[in-house]
């Protein structure tokens, strides 16, 4: 009847205090723990989606189609993957896959890349032609490659690699009179920079893409920190890997001490591909004092990055991908 006292009241106010003082701390913990997963779950989706990206590419590596590979002529040096002549891009379909491992000379179409990492070139097909089932449709001054499957015709000009709107498209297929589909030519460099392209400092997996004039940059990925490659080469003719290096450019062996580049590159069957993703936010608290494995060197010693004493968290995700063309044309039934 008399009411509350000031005792009694200041007690009740300290108790609802300390309640709300929990609520707090637990909406605090609950909201950082879920910020944590949703970065934590963007670092594994950039992580494995750039792997599949990586692979899916490299596996479709060397399709050209109809396209015999026996009858391209093979060059005596490598090509200029950045040019854009048109001889240079023929004298370029027998390497499925080239690569600058760090440390190399860039190609002169890729910009200043992140230190420590690769670059990795990829030239392909199209896996359907321009305009059937569901195919985009030719592209004004695009790079496309056309087959002849006409045994008359074949022997002298077993394809065509030109521009769209440019080039005379002309073979035919096996009834020698309906004109031959279209596939359109890529070729691919794949390169980490330490911004995104829209002016923030992260790390970014980016691809450089030949549209038939020159070269457009694209970001591909974010948070990729580290981009390494080993290749697997074959020695022995079969199609399986026989030995593993960062550098084919610079690889010898027992039994060819003097291979050249060209020839490493041509027996490129399969690619080992480590990827280092890391969180785009910091993580208040933490501190990144890992290291990180991404293969072998050329030396057979292993490559390690890190630790970084940062706030990011990191994964390595890596992938064997089978380039299937050229390693399937060796294979032996």
């Amino acid at each position: 009847m008399a009411g509350l006292s000031l005792v009694e009241l200041m007690i009740s106010i300290v108790i609802g205090l300390l309640i709300l003082a929990a609520v707090t701390s637990v909406f605090v913990n609950t909201s950082a723990a879920r910020n944590e997963i949703e970065r934590t779950s963007r670092q594994i989706e950039n992580g494995r989606y750039a792997v599949e990206l990586l692979s899916d590419d490299v596996r479709m590596a060397g399709f050209l189609g109809e396209l015999n590979d026996s009858v391209l002529t093979v060059p005596g040096a490598l090509p200029d993957p950045c040019s854009a002549t048109l001889s240079v891009l023929q004298t370029a379909l027998p390497f499925h896959l080239q690569g600058y491992p760090t440390g190399a000379t860039l190609p002169t179409c890729v910009p200043t890349i992140k230190s420590g990492t690769d670059v990795l070139v990829v030239r392909r097909a199209r896996a359907c032609t321009a305009g059937v089932s569901g195919c985009p449709a030719t592209v004004s001054g695009s790079p496309y490659l056309q087959v002849s499957l006409c045994e008359s015709e074949a022997p002298s000009t077993p394809y065509v690699l030109g521009l769209s709107g440019t080039a005379s498209f002309t073979v035919r297929i096996k009834d020698c009179a309906t004109q031959a589909g279209l596939r359109q030519y890529f070729t691919n460099l794949y390169f980490v920079s330490d911004t995104n392209g829209a002016g923030q400092n992260i790390p970014t997996l980016k691809r450089m893409e030949f549209n038939g004039a020159g070269f457009t940059e694209t970001p591909m990925v974010e948070g990729i920190e580290f981009f390494r490659i080993s290749y697997g080469i074959d020695n022995n003719g079969d199609g399986l890997p026989d030995a593993y290096t960062p550098d084919p450019g610079n690889y010898t062996y027992a039994g060819c001490p003097s291979c050249t580049a060209v020839e490493n590159w041509r027996n490129v069957m399969t690619a080992q591909i480590y990827i280092v993703a890391r969180n785009i936010e910091l993580t208040r608290g933490y501190s990144d004092n890992k290291t990180y494995t991404l293969g072998n060197d050329a030396a057979g010693n292993p490559i390690v990055v890190g630790p970084f004493s940062d706030g990011y968290r990191r994964h390595v995700y890596t992938n064997l991908v089978r380039v299937v063309n050229p390693a399937g044309r060796r294979d032996v039934p």
